[in-house]
């Protein structure tokens, strides 16, 4: 699913993936920021490519620029940050896994 496009010379965002309603750059929230970030480590997250040639305003240039910077580079770590999550809880999740398989029986 699309999250972020560049259409008509600016940069556009959704929270919705199930409506086609876009809201221009410039008007993201911390809000928006962060249901963004939880689709794109839980969900199929897709943003056009930032082409600066694209981007005619210069706000939306500037904030397309850096989000889709860090996203891409979130999306590119996706797997290695859920393995090192997973092994950091890992001994927790065991110990309490096995804690309560021994209270069932």
């Amino acid at each position: 699913m699309t999250y972020l496009k560049i259409d008509n010379n600016k940069g556009h965002y959704r929270v919705e993936g199930t409506t086609e309603e876009w809201t221009e750059l410039d008007q993201i929230s911390k809000d928006d920021l962060l249901i963004l970030l939880e689709k794109a480590t839980t969900e199929e997250f897709e943003m056009d490519e930032y082409k600066d040639e694209l981007l005619q305003n210069p706000a939306h240039n500037i904030i397309y620029k850096n989000i889709y910077g860090k996203f891409t580079e979130l999306l590119s770590n996706k797997t290695r940050f859920q393995d090192s999550v997973n092994l950091m809880y890992k001994s927790a999740i065991d110990k309490y896994t096995i804690e309560l398989t021994e209270e069932e029986e």
